[in-house]
């Protein structure tokens, strides 16, 4: 998976946690601009873990304030191989 295709997929399930539409979102979205507080934000980390199979960490969750670093964080607890490719089932 690329790091636009995962980037997206954060975005779905963004999306699909607060109802809202897909092009509200943009990667350079921060959750205080998209209206996320801090017990939505609990509510995305339950869903983006269940979507990736990945566990992550309180102290890192507590720090993610943008979709951009939820995609970062995410590409960090995935492996990468070799192309670059962030190796994940779809």
């Amino acid at each position: 998976m690329s790091h636009e295709e995962l980037t997206q997929r954060v975005i779905k399930v963004i999306a699909n946690t607060q109802h809202m539409p897909l092009d509200k979102i943009a990667p350079e979205s921060n959750f205080a601009e998209l209206g996320i507080d801090s017990l939505d934000g609990i509510n995305i980390l339950f869903a983006i873990e269940n979507e990736f199979n990945v566990n992550i960490p309180d102290e890192g969750a507590q720090a993610i304030k943008s979709v951009q670093e939820m995609v970062e964080g995410i590409a960090k607890l995935l492996a990468v191989d070799s192309t670059g490719e962030v190796a994940v089932q779809a």
